[in-house]
């Protein structure tokens, strides 16, 4: 089952080693991750996704709360929340489809933000569902090249407000 894991850890050099180190050194595969600062310019937050059965994310989330500068893990897979993916995708077209990518890059409310005579790049942001339909409508086109930034994701409705871990 996939599992989206967001850690709130201190905005220090080698939080992300740590953290990616602690997934590798357990065999666990990560999907897709992303980190960036807060509100709170000292906290990061990182937002994985990943696969396993409940007992195989229960000992994530438990290994990821021994590290040292993580301050909270929540395992988001059971909440309501908001998920979001961005996808530069580079296209290759002729004249005659021009139009039709631009058209299906409107569909899915994207932006054309670069071509020359071979290839167009569409960006586009939304669920992770969005960018993987919008890849197998764009593939008979031929996708010459995709970057995509890994899942961000927040907690609906509540607000928990990241606090530092008491050190005794």
């Amino acid at each position: 089952m996939r599992h989206t894991i967001t850690v709130l850890v201190e905005n220090t050099f080698g939080a992300f080693d740590r953290v990616a180190t602690m997934f590798s050194a357990k065999g666990f595969n990560i999907e897709s991750i992303s980190i960036g600062e807060t509100e709170i310019r000292e906290i990061s937050r990182m937002t994985i996704v990943t696969r396993g059965d409940d007992k195989i994310i229960d000992q994530v989330v438990k290994q990821l709360n021994r590290l040292v500068d993580t301050i909270k893990v929540v395992d988001l897979t059971e909440f309501e929340r908001t998920e979001r993916e961005l996808a530069l995708i580079s296209v290759n077209y002729q004249r005659a489809s021009l139009e039709e990518v631009k058209n299906i890059c409107d569909i899915f409310r994207g932006n054309v933000v670069d071509i020359n005579s071979q290839f167009i790049t569409l960006e586009v942001t939304g669920p992770p569902a969005k960018i993987n339909a919008l890849v197998e409508v764009l593939t008979p086109f031929g996708i010459k090249e995709m970057a995509r930034s890994g899942t961000v994701a927040l907690k609906r409705g509540e607000r928990a407000k990241p606090q530092k871990k008491e050190v005794a």
